[in-house]
């Protein structure tokens, strides 16, 4: 429920202000939070060789036998917001797959 009206009811940018005070702070939450409302994603490493990576990741696990799940579901996300138009936008922009 408190996602929900995260989403739906709160001014992002105040968020964001009072959620990177505290243990949420990060690199990512300062540089690319509020780039990331505002749906600007044209920096750093893009979506297109992300998901190259983690092609490579999850094939040389199969050849190993290692399991990724969760890198296999992640991979999924990236896929999509690369099938969504995505491809040169910066990691960041798997927020899309959210909304």
């Amino acid at each position: 429920m408190v996602n929900q009206i995260c989403i739906a009811s709160l001014d992002m940018k105040q968020v964001l202000g009072v959620i990177s005070k505290g243990a949420a702070q990060s690199w990512q939450m300062e540089s690319r939070g509020a780039t990331m409302v505002d749906s600007k994603f044209d920096f750093g490493f893009a979506v297109d060789w992300m998901c190259k990576d983690l092609g490579l990741c999850l094939a040389e696990a199969k050849r190993n036998g290692a399991r990724l799940p969760v890198t296999a579901i992640v991979d999924q996300f990236y896929a999509d917001v690369q099938n969504n138009g995505g491809k040169r936008f910066d990691t960041s922009s798997l927020i899309t797959w959210l909304k």
